[in-house]
């Protein structure tokens, strides 16, 4: 390996650990049913017309991050503007992931705060009023810095990490479980499911894209059913990430 190689790799395992450690703000999770989100980020259309609407039957909401400044892009057939109406008037959330999709690790503190900021005021003219409590950071989980800045606007953060949330969780990088990592073995994303019941914590699911030909980041409507099915199955509750950090937070209060 290079010395440039060694330089990057090392430079990034530093950015992900301070990261990981640094401004946390750390909640107790202690619930008496398990929680499952399902979360999607960019966010395609079809995230919205076909898995939001296999939450809607069967009585569930999702959480939408949407990044304003890609909005209508024919790569990725990403939302537009009637489709954040339509998500708001099915219950869903609307959440943040930035004006720029900025990557989360390499991006400065203040470039990334400008940005978050940039997509609430341009996702709130096409929506006014609208609530965006919650962010999902683009790309990678984030350096210290953005880590610091994204909690000071967001109620809680949604990153990576393929697990749950159980026993304790920092809510400026909560972990999340990405669908398309494991489309190919089902069986992981329903262990995954089956232990969330076992430790009532909280599990939230990430993808992309979901229809028949889905792209690398996404999964087909098959499969999503099914999760959202075993998910109701273990006797958790489907919350949008903002309803289950309001639940979790009126129980650190009681």
């Amino acid at each position: 390996m290079s010395p440039a190689s060694l330089f990057i790799r090392g430079r990034n395992k530093i950015l992900r650990k301070t990261g990981e450690m640094a401004f946390r703000r750390t909640v107790q999770i202690r619930l008496e049913r398990p929680v499952v989100s399902f979360t999607f980020d960019d966010f395609p259309r079809s995230a919205l017309h076909n898995a939001g609407a296999i939450l809607k039957q069967h009585g569930c909401a999702g959480s939408y991050y949407a990044s304003a400044g890609r909005m209508g892009r024919e790569e990725g057939d990403l939302f537009v503007a009637e489709d954040l109406e339509r998500l708001l008037a099915d219950g869903h959330e609307l959440g943040c992931h930035t004006f720029h999709h900025y990557d989360a690790m390499f991006t400065s503190p203040w470039r990334f705060e400008a940005s978050i900021a940039q997509n609430r005021r341009a996702l709130q003219t096409i929506v006014p009023g609208a609530a965006v409590r919650t962010l999902a950071y683009p790309l990678s989980n984030p350096n210290a810095g953005v880590k610091r800045a994204a909690g000071r606007h967001s109620a809680c953060c949604r990153g990576g990490g393929q697990t749950l949330n159980s026993g304790s969780a920092d809510l400026n990088c909560l972990k999340g479980f990405f669908l398309e990592q494991s489309r190919d073995r089902p069986q992981a994303i329903f262990e995954m499911i089956r232990q969330n019941k076992d430790e009532r914590g909280w599990l939230i699911f990430a993808t992309h894209d979901v229809c028949e030909a889905p792209s690398p980041y996404g999964c087909v409507p098959e499969l999503f059913e099914a999760i959202v099915e075993a998910a109701l199955d273990s006797g958790a509750r489907v919350l949008t990430v903002a309803q289950a950090y309001d639940l979790l937070a009126a129980q650190a209060q009681a």
